[in-house]
Order: C-alpha cells, then sequence, then structure tokens
C-alpha cells in the first residue's frame, strides 16, 4: 500500500520560489538533522531554564486565583487559536514542492482567519465571563484576542523557517520572545499588576516572535489571489485541524469543568501542577518534533530508512523523558515546595498523579508524526475522537472528587487504554510497527520503574538532608545512577547508550554517518 502522499508540482517559475525548495537538504540530511536536533534542544533547554526562573519569581508574585483566572481565558485562547493555524503551518513544512503563490494564499488565509477569531473572541468575552461567574474574564479575554491577531503575522514565514531547517534561527527569535515577555511580566508583577502580568507577557511575546520572524525569514506574500493547487493542502489541514479540535477537548475539558464546579483556586492548583510537569516535557519533545517532521517528510520515499530514523529519535525521547519523569513523582512535594512556594503545596499530590500518564505521554506524542508525514490525515481525525472519547470520560468520572479526582482517573485511563489503543492503531499500517514501540521503549521503562523503587526508598533518608536544593541534586544525582546501571544491564539498554555516543561523534564531525 503506498502511504507517502504525492506531492503538487510547482505551478510557475517564480524567483520567490527559491525560499521553498529542499533539494539542497537531502544531500547530507542526517548530519544536518543531527545538527538541528541538538541547537534546539539546546535553545530548549535555555528555555527551560528562563522558564524556571521566571515561575519560580512569578508564582511568589501572583496567587493561585491570578493563575486561575488566566487559566479560564487560556481555555478558550488555545482552542480558538488552532483555527487560525488550521493546519497549514504544519503542511508548508512537509510539503515536497510548493511555489510563491500557494504560500501567498496561505499566508492570507491564515491572517484572514486570525482577524475572524480574534473578533469572535472578543464578542464572546462577556460569555465566558457570564460562564465562570467572573466578571474579571472580560478584559483578559480583549487582551488574548489581540495576541491571536498579531499571530496570524507570522504563521507561515515560521513554517518556511522549519521547512528550510534554519533551526539556529528559531531558537533565537523563540528565546529572545520568552525572555522579553518574562521580563516584561516581572516588572509588572513587581507594580502590583497581578494577573495583568501574564495578559501582558503573552502579548509581548507575540510581537518579538512576528518581529524576529520577518527579519530572519526574507520571503514576503504577494496580493491575494486564487491560487492553483491549495485545496489539496487544506483537505491536509482540515484534518489535522479536526484531530487538534477533538484533542483539544480531551486535554481542556478537566479545566473548564474544575474552574466551573470547584472554583478559581482549585483551578489554580490543577493548571500550575499540569504546567509545571508539561514544562520538561515539551522541552524535549518540542525540539525532537522541530527535527523530525522535516526530517521524515524528506524520507517518505524510503520506507526504511524512515522507520530507522523515527525509531532512533523514539529512543532518545524515552531515554531522556522516562527516567525523568520518574524523578518528578517520587519528589512531587519537594519540587512544588522549591519551585512555587508553601502556598501551593496542595498542587504536590495533583503533580504526582499526573506524573503516572506523563510517563509514556512523550511517547504517545510523537505518534503523530507517523500520521502527518505518511499522509495518513483522516485517520488521525479519527483516532482523535477515539483517544479524546476517554480522556473526556475519564475526565468526567473524576470530576465528583475535584481536581485530584480528575488527575487520578485521567492518569489510570491514559496509561492503561489510550497508550497501549494508540500504538496498536497507529502501527497498523506503516513501515513502524505496533511491536517496533514495546522494543524500543522497554529498556527506559525498566530504568524509569527501578529509579521509582531506589528513590521511594531512600525517600526518609533524602527527606534527613536540611536544604531542598541538595535534597533535590542527591535525589537527581540517584536517577541517573540507577538508570545508567539498568541500561548497561540491558543489551537494548547498552545499544541506546551507544546510538547516543554516535550521534554526538557524528555532531562534531568525527564521523560523517548518518543517522537516518
Amino acid at each position: 500500500m503506498m502511504w507517502a502522499r504525492v506531492p503538487i508540482r510547482a505551478v510557475a517559475d517564480d524567483p520567490n520560489d527559491r525560499y521553498f525548495r529542499t533539494d539542497h537538504l537531502k544531500a547530507n540530511l542526517g548530519a544536518r538533522t543531527a545538527r538541528g536536533g541538538v541547537v534546539t534542544a539546546g535553545s530548549q533547554a535555555l528555555k527551560f531554564c528562563i522558564g524556571l526562573g521566571g515561575t519560580i519569581i512569578l508564582a511568589r508574585l501572583l496567587t493561585p486565583v491570578d493563575y486561575g483566572l488566566i487559566g479560564m481565558v487560556a481555555i478558550i485562547f488555545n482552542f480558538v487559536s488552532m483555527f487560525q493555524y488550521l493546519g497549514l503551518s504544519t503542511a508548508t513544512v512537509k510539503w515536497s514542492e510548493l511555489n510563491h503563490q500557494q504560500v501567498t494564499a496561505l499566508f492570507w488565509l491564515n491572517l484572514a482567519l486570525s482577524f475572524a477569531i480574534a473578533i469572535i473572541t472578543l464578542a464572546s468575552a462577556p460569555l465566558i465571563a457570564w460562564f465562570y461567574k467572573e466578571p474579571r474574564l472580560v478584559w483578559i479575554t480583549a487582551g488574548y484576542a489581540l495576541s491571536i491577531l498579531f499571530a496570524g503575522l507570522y504563521i507561515q514565514h515560521e513554517a518556511i523557517l522549519s521547512r528550510q531547517m534554519r533551526f539556529g534561527a528559531m531558537a533565537a527569535i523563540e528565546v529572545t520572545a520568552i525572555l522579553l515577555g518574562l521580563g516584561a511580566a516581572v516588572i509588572t508583577a513587581c507594580y502590583g499588576a497581578g494577573y495583568w502580568a501574564l495578559v501582558i507577557n503573552q502579548l509581548v511575546m507575540t510581537l518579538a516572535t512576528v518581529a524576529g520572524v520577518w527579519i530572519a525569514c526574507k520571503w514576503r506574500p504577494g496580493l491575494p489571489r486564487k491560487t492553483a493547487g491549495v485545496r489539496s493542502i487544506l483537505s491536509y489541514g482540515g484534518n489535522l485541524t479536526g484531530f487538534n479540535v477533538v484533542t483539544f477537548f480531551a486535554r481542556n475539558l478537566d479545566n473548564a469543568l474544575i474552574g466551573r464546579f470547584w472554583g478559581a483556586a482549585q483551578l489554580g492548583l490543577y493548571s500550575r501542577a499540569y504546567q509545571m510537569l508539561l514544562m520538561p516535557m515539551q522541552q524535549i519533545n518540542a525540539p525532537f518534533a522541530a527535527v523530525a517532521v522535516p526530517a521524515l517528510s524528506r524520507l517518505a520515499d524510503s520506507p526504511e530508512r524512515y522507520r530507522a530514523a523515527y525509531l532512533k529519535i523514539l529512543q532518545k525521547i524515552a531515554m531522556l523523558t522516562m527516567p525523568l519523569v520518574a524523578f518528578m513523582i517520587a519528589t512531587s512535594d519537594w519540587l512544588v515546595l522549591f519551585l512555587l512556594g508553601p502556598q501551593w503545596q496542595a498542587a504536590a499530590r495533583i503533580f504526582m498523579l499526573l506524573g503516572t500518564a506523563a510517563i509514556m505521554q512523550p511517547v504517545t506524542k510523537t505518534t503523530w508524526w507517523l500520521f502527518s508525514t505518511q499522509g495518513r490525515m483522516s485517520e488521525l481525525f479519527r483516532w482523535g475522537f477515539i483517544g479524546g472519547s476517554i480522556a473526556i470520560a475519564s475526565i468526567v468520572i473524576g470530576l465528583r472528587w475535584g481536581a485530584v479526582g480528575v488527575a487520578a482517573s485521567y492518569a489510570v485511563s491514559d496509561l492503561l487504554i489510550t497508550t497501549p489503543l494508540v500504538f496498536w492503531y497507529v502501527g497498523r499500517q506503516g513501515p513502524v510497527r505496533t511491536s517496533d514501540f514495546y522494543r524500543t521503549i522497554a529498556p527506559f521503562i525498566c530504568a524509569a520503574l527501578a529509579t521509582l523503587a531506589v528513590l521511594f526508598l531512600c525517600h526518609g533518608w533524602l527527606r534527613a538532608v536540611p536544604f531542598i536544593t541538595v535534597r533535590l541534586i542527591f535525589a537527581f544525582g540517584l536517577t541517573l545512577l540507577v538508570s545508567y546501571i539498568v541500561l548497561m544491564a540491558l543489551p537494548a539498554g547498552r545499544l541506546a547508550l551507544q546510538n547516543v555516543k554516535e550521534m554526538l561523534t557524528l555532531i562534531v564531525g568525527r564521523k560523517q554517518e548518518s543517522i537516518v
């Protein structure tokens, strides 16, 4: 069965088409992918440190209610933002052949959608305030609507940078935007702005991103007009957006229901615990996704190379995330106290329960790469309904016990039902089979379980360490030691460590051997 999508041929010979050509990337794709991964991972590590510092500072300047109010609006903001993208940025990254006229059409479509969605968001502000019985949400929603409008200006330019695998430029833009946004938030919070500091953070980051991508990407859109070859791109984007919409409801219904029935305080605790757990996972998954989607798209006509490339990336994600999540689960109470302060201590149990699901989620999130780069978007859309229904049912079941009940119910269903189902569903077709997932992640599951056991056994001894920072350093050191011992004891684990060594050798230029 053919699973690779047939490319669309350029319809005109335009000098601007040079911004979309990718033939030059295939010559040394392995080394380019490896270097891009390191650059992106380095920027993610830097963003994580910046975000961590910002979290520590803002958590002491703001209150759970401040974060709860933003969390109520963020649900709507994240939902409508999907429609301004409409999956078109992903299509720009992976489409084998594009031209200036097609991307111009996509740019104006994204901008028109952004304008319409900003107006709809602004008009819905009174309804949002009525639903939550919180009048302060009206002006918060207006601030986020403005951010939506500005974001429409950079969607296609950012996608072009990703298509050309210009990861250094993208990293510089993202880090700069985060620094400027965080600086504005901290300054305004110090002057007593409260929740407005978080709104200003979003606006400043968006404007900085617009400026950065327009400087880095020299392509400029032409005038809007009807263009051939856009319909199939819209079909691709429509299926991806449909999946994102269904997934959004599944991932955000917990916030909406907790805020509606249990109030801003509990939502603030839940959302901070969720974000604190999500932050390090995003720093790992995001750089891999940024590199993997363009690279796998270029390998769409080579199934064996495609399979080998994906499994090597999956291996590294599991190696980085599974022991890390085990560390976070075992030290949840200390992490919350260290990062957020004593007024957030009630979030520790929620954090620990959500961490149970987070052990597998970095791995399962990579499955959309397979659907996307294999052209299986209708299947991805259907999976959204299956996985979303399971998540929604678990949230509703746990709601009667508040935020803790939602976290527990969601974690159990995600780990025991959703994960094995998605492995089976995506592995039915294409080069990557269901058994490949289990064989690849097995050694890292063993390392994570061993880490959990050791940290729980040493919990009393670690608690005796007087300084919480030193306590966490000792616990993290144990995590690294136990994980290394377990991986070295397993043949597949030793092979994974050897692959990492070979990749680092390739990056520094000692060996020009392709990793894909």
